[in-house]
């Protein structure tokens, strides 16, 4: 449901949001998107792949300066939001202006690695805003307080902290028990799954990387709210 812009939320769903970005995006990747959501927005230039595949976005939010006046024209005014500060990336304007159980966003990884790199900021700042990245080959979220997922042994599990963090982990050949996580010292990439996995974690700036095969249990777990949720990040 696309809402009139209030405290900032200008999407509003019980259900999860497709978010689509204008990075590298493949019919497939929409698809797969447009399969699992009811309502689709984009993030500036990202209404392309959505026009492109048949669907008018629900918005477009950001500060139009990628979408060509082509596509643009092919949107009701009434679905169109900019937001002119330069202080953000269209995707973080877009993620702070949705409510949702979960978000789930393509066209956000892959060619242009500061990209990537401003995404993973995004997700561990607005981390009252679950969301996870749609990869060619992983899925990417910033993990909640607590999640179980019922991996296939021999998953990759990767865990890399954008601050110090620590928490308790079940199922993985490596324990994250009594680590300190930090950017600057130790990180968890590259860890394997025995099976179900357990991850608690004491506080946000963690994000795991998980096979897309993942996806749809990561997206159920989100959406059971059996995860908990981080606060929203005073100012």
């Amino acid at each position: 449901m696309v809402n009139l812009v209030k405290s900032g939320v200008i999407v509003r769903d019980n259900e999860p949001i497709g978010l689509f970005g204008g990075g590298e995006i493949n019919s497939e990747d929409v698809n797969l998107v447009l399969n699992r959501v009811k309502c689709a927005v984009a993030a500036d230039g990202g209404a392309a792949a959505l026009i492109d595949s048949g669907r008018v976005p629900d918005a477009v939010i950001g500060d139009f300066d990628s979408i060509t006046a082509e596509y643009r024209a092919q949107i009701p005014c009434d679905r169109l939001f900019p937001i002119s500060e330069q202080n953000s990336t269209d995707f973080d304007k877009a993620l702070r202006s949705i409510c949702s159980p979960v978000v789930l966003a393509a066209g956000f990884l892959g060619a242009r690695v500061d990209h990537q790199l401003a995404a993973f900021s995004t997700l561990v700042r607005l981390q009252d805003r679950p969301c996870i990245l749609l990869g060619a080959r992983e899925v990417i979220f910033h993990a909640p307080p607590r999640i179980s997922l019922d991996l296939t042994a021999g998953n990759t599990v990767s865990l890399f902290p954008l601050r110090r963090v620590t928490g308790r982990s079940n199922g993985l050949e490596w324990s994250i028990d009594d680590l300190v996580l930090m950017p600057d010292g130790q990180v968890g990439t590259s860890n394997r799954a025995l099976g179900s996995v357990t991850l608690e974690v004491d506080g946000p700036g963690l994000l795991t990387i998980l096979p897309r095969a993942a996806l749809d249990q990561v997206m159920q777990a989100f959406q059971s709210g059996q995860t908990g949720r981080w606060p929203a990040r005073a100012g």
